[in-house]
């Protein structure tokens, strides 16, 4: 009896341990999506400061050579040791490049030239819906308040475009807005997929890396028909923090939060970018926050505090 009331205490000890670790790990994933919605969020604003004076798809390619610079001196070894790995898994990683770097900017970079922060943010709101709707189709239980809270914050996107009417009459960089969204969403989904032996810094660089080269030959075009633009400390500074901040702070966060706790949960938390965006907005461009957006804020709020549960 000694022997077995020993073994259960033991085994008691051990599951409130893990439980105890799970719940860490997940807290941390949570800190980790918000930290990359926070910072994404003022990189919708650099994007639309940008619009005027640089092209978008040169924004974009100077975007990711800042991005793999400034990663290289943590990534570099890793992606050394494990360049055999990435050889073999180079299909897969060329696949989320093209949707996670390469698209997903460009589309969010051709919206800033025609709509404004806030409507880039407030629609991006999208994907977190696009992303639970992946997860389902792999398997995963999203439950009646997570589908409610999902449903409630697209009602409010269509609001908001739709200048407070569900007309659908949508601008150009809405448009724009909603690809760089599926596009999004689709690379947080394939995260999942990512094989457990690559190491995230190795994965981060060469994505950055296959990004820049994907972009290079429309770079060359954009240089040759548009013209190059003119490097200003503002402009300096806006690149600087889209490839820094943005790209390789944001990017690692938000891939380790996506192996923490999963692209649904985490689109949760994404919710909670429009709000950043308009106060960043309003406080940075002087972008004013009308009625429809206060009422979509609203219901994105509704939507992350119905969508964070469970079931």
């Amino acid at each position: 009896m000694a022997v077995l009331d020993r073994t259960r205490t033991v085994t008691q000890a051990a599951q409130q341990s893990t439980g105890k670790g799970r719940k860490g790990a997940a807290g941390l994933g949570v800190l980790l999506a918000l930290v990359a919605t926070v910072v994404w969020s003022g990189s919708f604003v650099a994007t639309r400061g940008m619009a005027e004076t640089v092209p978008p798809v040169q924004a974009v390619f100077w975007r990711w050579v800042i991005a793999a610079l400034a990663v290289t001196p943590f990534a570099a070894r890793q992606a050394w040791r494990q360049r055999t790995l990435i050889r073999r898994h180079l299909r897969y990683i060329a696949l989320a490049t093209l949707f996670g770097v390469t698209l997903y900017n460009t589309l969010v970079h051709q919206a800033g030239l025609t709509t404004s922060a806030s409507n880039m943010g407030m629609i991006m709101a999208a994907s977190p819906v696009i992303m639970a709707l992946y997860a389902r189709l792999g398997g995963e239980r999203l439950g009646a308040r997570r589908v409610l809270g999902m449903l409630l914050a697209a009602f409010g996107v269509l609001l908001l475009v739709g200048d407070g009417s569900l007309g659908f009459d949508f601008a150009a960089g809405d448009l724009w807005m909603f690809a760089a969204a599926l596009s999004f969403a689709t690379y947080s989904a394939l995260l999942k997929r990512k094989p457990a032996e690559l190491g995230g810094l190795a994965f981060l660089l060469t994505t950055f890396v296959l990004g820049a080269l994907m972009l290079a030959p429309a770079y060359a075009v954009s240089v040759t028909v548009q013209g190059g633009f003119r490097l200003t400390p503002g402009t300096g500074g806006m690149l600087l923090y889209v490839g820094v901040m943005s790209s390789a702070v944001a990017f690692f966060a938000w891939n380790k939060a996506i192996s923490l706790i999963g692209a649904a949960r985490a689109g949760v938390v994404y919710y909670l970018q429009p709000v950043c965006v308009a106060g960043l907005g309003l406080l940075l461009l002087g972008e004013r926050t009308g009625p429809a957006q206060l009422l979509c804020m609203t219901l994105i709020l509704v939507g992350v505090g119905l969508g964070s549960a469970r079931r």
